[in-house]
């Protein structure tokens, strides 16, 4: 494995998904973001697909294909996370995470199926 840029934006990614997983569990405020969100019931499913889509990245440096998964389906889950905070008109600063997130697991997406060999 050769460590490039878009190796970079993965670990990154990869480990800023599993910090927001493991403060879920240990933060009282991110579940009561879940009740503004009005997905309360779905935070531990939301959860799961972040954790699920973290470990994905670290695995897609090996395997394109998890890869290519991974950052599309955290990339999505971002987008909606945006559209929820827009919808409730959080301001930009606050939703500036959101957008980000889902800016840099698109460009993952775009690298891993432009890779050569993913084909």
């Amino acid at each position: 494995m050769t460590i490039n840029s878009t190796t970079l934006c993965i670990l990154f990614s990869s480990l800023s998904f599993f910090a927001y997983v493991l403060s879920y569990f240990i933060n009282p405020h991110m579940k009561s973001e879940f009740k503004r969100f009005n997905l309360e019931k779905m935070g531990l499913f939301i959860i799961i697909l972040q954790f699920l889509g973290a470990a994905g990245l670290l695995v897609g440096l090996e395997f394109k294909i998890i890869l290519v998964i991974s950052s599309l389906g955290l990339a999505l889950l971002m987008f909606l996370g945006l559209a929820v905070r827009i919808k409730l008109k959080d301001s930009l600063w606050i939703s500036l995470p959101a957008l980000f997130y889902m800016t840099l697991n698109a460009y993952i997406f775009l690298e891993a199926i432009n890779y050569q060999q993913f084909f």
